[in-house]
């Protein structure tokens, strides 16, 4: 299911860049976008998981790179990896004091984990196990590269939108449109967020099932969340609107950013890890 959604949101955006390369170019545009929706496609497959990591600012682990932080997730996602039958992830931190995480990749042999600075301070071993778990979930369940390139699609179009909002319309001189560059501006990120709404919210409740499986009880999960859930209103996390859908806890909040949320609610969240306790 997750290998047809990514088919159809790559198809789907190729189609609309064909659209406006033709609206702006002609056949001249029509050739042009035809060629950027072939690299588009190729830049997404290969290189997202490198986008995200690096529009998230992400630092490697290792027992030479950032030891302290090796030292407390490395065992921990050795651990779990050998539980679920997967291969370790790369290993990043995020220089951020909100506590958050996510997972990225293409596939569980290409995939990478990163915490932020600030989760590894608010959790105990066991609620870190968890959000480490939950992560591991989503690249057991291979819904890391639809995450990732929606990611990147999104990035893309709201770069699109500034450069629409500068160069609008056309072209040529005279037909040139600030109007059309100012639709740019205004529906580019709508259009983004609803790349994200591509993000099945069900993927949540199956990563925080996969997190409880695995640790063996969803306290440790339920704990976690409810200080995630706490600590983003204290200490908001400063992050690419494009990459919200990719964190165990999102980010942004409010507005458009919670209406086109793809994060089912905390409430929501815990009540049904505790309804597998039951």
């Amino acid at each position: 299911m997750n290998g047809i959604r990514t088919v159809l949101l790559l198809g789907g955006m190729s189609g609309v860049l064909l659209f406006f390369g033709q609206y702006l170019g002609g056949k001249t545009g029509l050739v042009y976008a035809l060629g950027g929706a072939v690299l588009m496609n190729f830049f997404s497959y290969f290189f997202s998981e490198k986008m995200a990591l690096t529009m998230s600012g992400a630092q490697p682990v290792s027992e030479t790179e950032n030891p302290y932080v090796w030292r407390r997730i490395a065992p921990l996602t050795r651990q779990l990896c050998e539980r679920m039958g997967l291969p370790m992830p790369r290993l990043w931190v995020l220089p951020e004091e909100s506590p958050n995480a996510f997972a990225t990749g293409r596939n569980p042999s290409h995939s990478s984990v990163a915490v932020s600075a600030g989760l590894l301070e608010v959790m105990n071993d066991s609620e870190l196990e968890a959000v480490i778990a939950h992560e591991l979930g989503h690249i057991l369940h291979r819904d890391i590269l639809i995450s990732s390139i929606a990611a990147t699609l999104g990035a893309a179009i709201t770069g699109l939108a500034r450069l629409g909002f500068f160069f609008g319309g056309r072209r040529d001189d005279e037909d040139s449109s600030p109007v059309a560059g100012l639709l740019f501006l205004i529906l580019a990120p709508i259009a983004a967020l609803l790349i994200q709404m591509a993000i099945s919210r069900t993927r949540e409740y199956s990563a925080d099932a996969a997190a409880a499986r695995y640790t063996g009880s969803p306290l440790g999960l339920v704990n976690a969340l409810r200080k995630l859930d706490n600590w983003a209103r204290r200490v908001p996390m400063d992050a690419s609107p494009a990459m919200s859908h990719m964190y165990i806890f999102p980010p942004l909040s409010g507005g458009l950013a919670q209406l086109f949320s793809t994060h089912p609610s905390t409430e929501k969240r815990i009540a049904a890890l505790l309804d597998r306790r039951a």
